[in-house]
């Protein structure tokens, strides 16, 4: 970073998949953020946030919630205002899972999904999930705060294999392989 970048304030996560086959159940992918303390940013997640619920301080929001994938363009849409986040938390993960209740699913078995984390109109990335075909979760981004208190992104996907609720608790740490 040089002295004119200001480091990342706000960015929207958004995911999108086409919806299943007639005859199949409905795939349903769920962004989720974890936030962690600037004290202890590998331990445990300080608040997750996922479908029905938002931040405490409000500067996480699910916008957009899908568990079909049907519609237009972005099914599911999260805005993480990290400029706003008080200064004892140090760091964000934010993951996507997929719904298991109609039975095992992994990205293989999802239709067409994509991955879009941007800034304003910067794109910060994209991703359609090929690295990570086998699994049933990935982490997709990650915010940390730096000494300066600014925020730096460090994109990557990772796959887990994990429900949803599992997933939450345990995504802040890279999987045993």
């Amino acid at each position: 970073m040089n002295g004119l970048n200001k480091g990342i304030h706000k960015v929207e996560v958004s995911v999108k998949w086409d919806p299943s086959p007639a005859g199949q159940p409905p795939t349903d992918l769920d962004i989720i953020a974890a936030t962690y303390p600037a004290a202890d940013p590998s331990g445990s997640p300080a608040y997750v946030v996922h479908f029905d619920s938002r931040s405490p301080d409000g500067t996480i929001t699910l916008n957009r919630d899908s568990k079909t994938g049907q519609g237009l363009g972005w099914d599911e849409m999260m805005t993480v205002e990290l400029n706003r986040l008080d200064s004892r938390y140090g760091r964000v993960v934010i993951g996507v899972a997929i719904q298991q209740g109609s039975g095992p699913k992994t990205f293989v078995n999802v239709h067409k999904p994509g991955l879009r984390i941007r800034e304003g109109y910067t794109v910060l990335a994209e991703d359609d999930f090929g690295s990570v075909l086998g699994a049933t979760a990935a982490t997709v981004a990650e915010f940390v705060r730096d000494a300066t208190g600014e925020w730096t992104f460090h994109p990557g996907i990772t796959g887990y294999d994990e429900d949803p609720a599992t997933f939450a608790q345990v995504m802040g740490v890279p999987p045993q392989r």
